[in-house]
């Protein structure tokens, strides 16, 4: 008991003691980094010794040194001076009063990189500075890129980006905050059209988290993360890429069969890991013999097609399947190899109306041909009646006929009107001699013909036995029989 009193007076004693000989010190990061165009924060913290606290006041002022700190050496910032400094701009944003040097420069470039000292300067004889701590600062001319890590089930998965299809999936980008005005962004950009969330800014780092559901169509997706400075020359931007491997159940995408001498079926699956295709017919594994023949055709590195040619006697049944496995699961797909009644029904009802359109082609066609003989054997008559007109038939008068045969004029020609009445002319067969009995005989195998040319109207003309007698133009013949029992008249 007394041990442990008398521990407690010891620490009491040196706590006091620590008090009383408060010191000068500083707080600074030993390097910093900044981006060539943009500012530079530094984080500083100060104490003095107790006997000047009276001389820090609100009129203390803040200055900086580069590299060299001795009597000899120029400040390069000083918080109270009347005119800014030359050599680099910035401002004390921390109260010196509470012992905070935090100090930001702006548009730092190449020329400013080196070492750091502050110096405090108060009322009375409060004038310190702190050689013996520096803060290091570095210019970089593009910034650093952000880090992308993978969490699953809120667990950071190392070395590794395989995710199982269903689990929970975030994406973190972080990076540094660089001084920037207005402050840096990260940006989400993929492959594939997914939500992003928005950034946030925890402490010295920017955070964007990326959350979703891990899906086949995340598979081989490639997400990046940019961190964007805008400066006031131009923009500094920075990547960091991750892609993603999700593993999924396979899945059957196609599948048909070829019927011909022998069957032919193919089935194509696509998994990861990638998949393992089998044939089962009647619930039985087949594998190759002299009745069937398998093959595989490697499509990508998650998918696969598979080939089976099947004998026609083992084509009875219509239980083939093709069966997809994975480490992560399987599928099934069933292959119509015999058609189905209701394929038959509807194959029996497609051929009855191809019969039945066959049919009604070739009557159309038949009507059609029928159609056109008619017209033509009517065009042919027309124009015979019209080109030639013959009397209805032969009168059989002893052994001898006569006959009188009408050429028509062409239309063009003709100024006769249909309701005219007919015109006859008399023809005269003179010199004509006695026929002998021989004479007369052969006489009826003959013909005597008189010729009357016939143009156009008829007009009229004074007979030489008198009076008005029509008269037929020329260019139209005009033939005659003789017999001997027939007037010798022609119609025309």
């Amino acid at each position: 008991m007394h041990i442990w009193i008398a521990e407690k007076i010891l620490l009491l004693t040196f706590l006091l003691e620590g008090v009383c000989c408060r010191d000068f010190s500083i707080s600074l990061p030993e390097k910093i980094q900044a981006l060539s165009g943009s500012c530079v924060i530094i984080k500083c913290r100060f104490d003095i010794s107790e006997e000047y606290d009276k001389d820090l006041t609100e009129r203390a002022a803040g200055v900086w040194y580069k590299d060299k700190h001795d009597k000899g050496s120029s400040p390069v910032f000083k918080s109270n001076a009347s005119t800014p400094n030359s050599f680099i701009k910035g401002n004390v944003t921390g109260q010196l009063k509470d012992k905070d040097c935090t100090t930001v420069f702006y548009n730092v470039t190449s020329n400013h990189i080196g070492q750091y000292f502050f110096r405090i300067e108060g009322e009375g004889g409060l004038k310190w500075t702190y050689k013996e701590d520096s803060v290091s600062v570095e210019v970089i001319e593009s910034p650093v890129n952000p880090r992308v890590v993978l969490y699953v089930d809120e667990q950071e998965l190392q070395d590794q980006q395989e995710v199982l299809e269903g689990r929970s999936v975030s994406l973190r980008c972080s990076a540094e905050t660089l001084c920037s005005s207005p402050p840096a962004t990260l940006t989400w950009s993929s492959t594939a059209r997914i939500p992003f969330s928005e950034s946030s800014k925890l402490q010295e780092l920017i955070i964007s988290d990326l959350n979703f559901t891990a899906a086949q169509r995340h598979h081989r997706v490639t997400f990046t993360c940019s961190i964007n400075y805008q400066l006031q020359d131009n923009n500094r931007t920075a990547h960091s890429s991750i892609t993603l491997h999700v593993q999924y159940a396979p899945q059957i995408s196609n599948s048909s069969c070829t019927k011909t001498n022998v069957t032919v079926c193919f089935c194509e699956a696509d998994g990861n890991p990638s998949p393992e295709v089998e044939w089962h017919l009647s619930e039985r594994l087949v594998s190759n013999s002299s009745n069937t023949f398998i093959s595989e055709e490697r499509l990508s590195n998650t998918s696969l097609r598979s080939f089976i040619s099947l004998h026609q006697s083992l084509t009875h049944t219509n239980n083939l399947l093709c069966v997809s496995k994975n480490t992560c699961g399987n599928a099934t797909q069933r292959l119509q190899l015999t058609p189905s009644s209701q394929d038959i029904g509807v194959h029996s009802f497609s051929v009855l109306i191809g019969v039945a359109v066959g049919l009604s082609l070739i009557m159309m066609c038949i009507i059609i041909y029928c159609v056109r003989k008619n017209c033509r054997c009517l065009q042919k008559k027309q124009e015979d009646t019209t080109g030639v007109i013959t009397t209805d038939g032969a009168v059989q008068l002893e052994d001898k006929t006569e006959y009188a045969n009408y050429i028509i004029p062409p239309p063009e020609f003709t100024t006769i009107k249909s309701q005219e009445s007919l015109h006859y002319a008399s023809v005269e067969f003179k010199n004509i001699k006695q026929e002998s009995k021989e004479m007369k005989d052969i006489s009826s195998l003959t013909t005597d013909y008189a010729v009357i040319n016939y143009s156009g109207g008829v007009t009229k003309t004074e007979s030489s036995v008198g009076g008005d007698q029509p008269s037929i133009a020329p260019s139209t013949v005009m033939t005659c029989h003789k017999d001997s029992n027939i007037p010798d008249r022609c119609k025309y």
